[in-house]
């Protein structure tokens, strides 16, 4: 259905309703149609005398049939519908490449400017006297430029734990931004002012800090370090010999838990480094028809676990992460598979922790998502504005989703803990 034929029909059924308020009937009937919904003509029928009010309340009525009528109006959000506004995903999976690299002139010395220029010979190589914007606007594009600096600031901070939610007392170092894979529902798709990957070259300045600090530790029993907020933990680590160094740093730290977060099989480092109890390597997981059509160019279900198996039998432990559950038909027998095949695969007393999470994500994610990722399902079933101001299932569609996911958990993995992440349902 194109959007133009909705817009007209709204035209004809509401001539003088104005223009916002006719993007909300159009958002309205384009998600109703997108589910399932039937034509035009049965979606919003031509009725005399209908106003925009009787109008929206029908298009909720079959948009939200689950959870509508018992949410504020004012939780739905309805922006304007463009498809075009950003330019679809590239979803060829050419290995990472740079076409363009810069360095901060602090580190053109060191041994990660040293080894990315001898890696891509190819690519343009500039030193930057001072920081500048580099890359292209188009997210899609912003594997072609990597950019190594000295990070000066963000060594080590608390995890962002979203306002209204329970916290985990989880610590962060941001080592890197960027990542090579296309995940739907990922939030680094909203940063529009970073145009390129980019990694920093003092990991030094990093373990120092981390040495220096007295973290939190939140619920556990020692407190938890781990990289992968704003990157995978792995993807680049081929590149930046990151793993190493962290290894080094924290067998000497057995008072410290450290976590790499990945969804990469990457794990050359680890095994070429051995492990420790207290270096945990930890993969988001998903129901494997998710990964398939959501999280696109990423190592299927089975990979992952392979790799968790590798690293548990080099020494480390690992964790799993259930994050984003996206719910879809299906989804309760899709993640009992999932969960099934890691108490399958993995000794349960190797699992450190197990985190579950609901997808959220900011407002704006929404029109890029669906600009980006036109023919992805996990928009179709019903968000909310939630407590956080981000978009959520319903609350109850959430606790349905721990009522199930958790005492299953529990039972599989009983020496391992198991917590939610970013919620305040319990």
């Amino acid at each position: 259905m194109e959007i133009k034929d909705i817009t007209a029909h709204v035209a004809r059924v509401l001539p003088h309703t104005g223009v916002n308020k006719q993007r909300e009937l159009v958002r309205l009937i384009f998600e109703i149609n997108k589910r399932g919904g039937g034509s035009l003509e049965t979606i919003l029928p031509f009725e005399e005398k209908l106003t925009f009010d009787k109008a929206k309340k029908i298009l909720v009525a079959k948009r939200y049939p689950k959870n509508g009528a018992k949410m504020p109006l004012s939780s739905i959000y309805l922006p304007k519908l463009d498809l075009d506004a950003y330019a679809k995903a590239d979803l060829s999976g050419l290995a990472f490449y740079p076409k363009n690299i810069y360095v901060d002139t602090e580190v053109k010395d060191s041994d990660l400017a040293k080894r990315v220029k001898e890696m891509f010979p190819n690519a343009s190589y500039e030193v930057l006297e001072q920081r500048k914007q580099v890359g292209s606007k188009e997210y899609s594009k912003r594997l072609e430029t990597l950019y190594i600096i000295r990070e000066k600031y963000d060594f080590l901070k608390p995890c962002p734990c979203t306002r209204g939610a329970y916290g985990c007392g989880y610590n962060l170092v941001n080592l890197g931004f960027g990542c090579v894979y296309e995940c739907a529902y990922c939030f680094l798709q909203e940063y529009q002012n970073l145009h390129a990957v980019i990694l920093p070259a003092n990991i030094g300045d990093f373990l120092s800090k981390i040495g220096a600090s007295n973290p939190r530790k939140g619920p556990f029993n020692k407190p938890r370090i781990g990289s992968g907020e704003f990157t995978d933990s792995l993807v680049f680590d081929h590149i930046t010999g990151y793993s190493k160094e962290i290894i080094r740093f924290f067998k000497t730290r057995p008072d410290l838990d450290f976590e790499f977060k990945t969804k990469s099989v990457n794990i050359g480092g680890l095994l070429a480094s051995g492990g420790a109890e207290n270096i945990i390597v930890a993969w988001s997981v998903n129901a494997q028809n998710i990964i398939k059509n959501t999280e696109f160019l990423t190592p299927s279900l089975d990979e992952r676990l392979e790799a968790s198996l590798k690293v548990v039998n080099a020494g480390f432990k690992t964790a799993f992460h259930f994050d984003p559950v996206i719910i879809h038909e299906g989804w309760k027998e899709n993640y009992k598979k999932t969960i099934d095949k890691i108490a399958a695969k993995i000794p349960s007393d190797k699992i450190s922790w197990i985190s579950v999470g609901t997808l959220r994500f900011n407002r704006d994610l929404k029109k890029i998502a669906e600009a980006r990722h036109p023919g992805v399902s996990m928009l179709d079933e019903e968000f909310f504005l939630a407590f956080d101001g981000k978009m959520r299932y319903s609350e109850s569609d959430r606790k349905e989703v721990y009522d199930f996911m958790i005492p299953l958990l529990k039972e599989r993995f009983s020496k391992s803990k198991i917590y939610l992440c970013m919620e305040n349902v319990l």
